[in-house]
């Protein structure tokens, strides 16, 4: 099993912030649009740098996704800021209809995405997004893991034509991949190579899948572990090489196991290779308060869990 270290732990939010002042370094058409969240989206820095290219839009995100589309038609880069829930959800029809169906090149950038968000509890801790973005024809969806993957993600979405959902977190994780890393869009990193079972993570959960390939290699079983970053287009190339040689997989994830990258792994293994699959996700409920330590540990999304999955699922090939 590969070792993997970090000396600092970073939220993914603030590789958010920090990519985006580097994309409107690099380009002066990227804008950025917040609804009232400035602080919690990290664009202090971005404000800081280019007041001329921020707008305020207020706590109005219906509203801040049309002028997104908007800003786009002449040429401009939008960055649009605010929770995941109020990204997504709350907005839907505003981005299918004036992002999606017309095929604008905005980047909605969503924070506090999953059970992580904590305290503030089941209303604001969206588990579905993913599954309400992928489904919409030509969107890009994107779950980076850590501080440097975030970080790059959004240089990456910069430079990238065509609506993307970029989904980040509250907590503080180990930022452990390259800080000079090349992110590209739709190929999955392969973390560890191994033989007896797949381990498919994305977000938050790559970590945690790392941590359980440790688990398991002291029980003797050789994991082999892929940081799915873009969940769509999924790399299923990546996907297939891989469970061909294992013959199982287990799915991480901290969302619904409705509609997320379980699913999604699920699609392509029906389709071009049947095997044995457990997921580790939320099965189909909100989530509530608490620290989101807590709540990872109570709806089984850490190492633990992704253990427990890969010695079920392996028993089934």
């Amino acid at each position: 099993m590969k070792k993997y270290t970090y000396t600092e732990s970073k939220d993914t939010r603030s590789g958010f912030g920090a990519g985006l002042l580097e994309a409107g370094k690099q380009n002066e058409n990227v804008v950025a649009l917040c609804a009232d969240l400035i602080g919690s989206l990290k664009m202090n820095d971005f404000i800081k740098e280019f007041p001329e290219r921020f707008f305020q839009i207020g706590i109005a995100e219906a509203n801040m996704m049309g002028i997104a589309a908007g800003l786009t038609i002449g040429g401009k880069i939008p960055f649009t800021g605010t929770f995941a829930n109020f990204s997504t959800g709350r907005v839907y029809d505003q981005i299918r209809q004036s992002i999606a169906y017309s095929d604008k090149n905005v980047k909605i950038a969503a924070s506090h995405a999953g059970l992580t968000l904590g305290e503030d509890g089941a209303t604001h801790q969206i588990l579905e997004d993913i599954g309400l973005m992928k489904m919409l024809p030509g969107m890009t969806v994107i779950n980076p893991c850590d501080f440097n993957q975030t970080k790059a993600a959004t240089i990456a979405a910069a430079k990238f034509e065509g609506p993307i959902y970029l989904r980040f977190g509250r907590p503080v994780v180990p930022n452990f991949t390259p800080a000079d890393q090349e992110f590209v869009i739709g190929k999955a990193v392969l973390l560890n190579e191994g033989t007896d079972v797949t381990i498919i993570a994305t977000g938050h959960l790559v970590w945690e899948a790392i941590q359980a390939g440790e688990k398991l290699a002291e029980l003797g079983i050789n994991a082999e572990i892929i940081n799915i970053h873009t969940i769509k287009p999924l790399d299923e190339e990546a996907i297939l090489k891989s469970v061909a040689k294992t013959k199982c997989v287990v799915t991480a994830e901290e969302h619904n196991r409705l509609g997320g990258l379980g699913d999604s792994v699920a699609q392509v293994l029906t389709r071009e290779l049947p095997s044995p699959q457990e997921y580790v996700a939320v099965n189909d409920s909100f989530g509530e308060s608490g620290t989101p330590a807590q709540l990872m540990e109570k709806y089984g999304l850490n190492a633990e869990a992704i253990v427990a999955a890969a010695q079920k699922v392996i028993k089934r090939k």
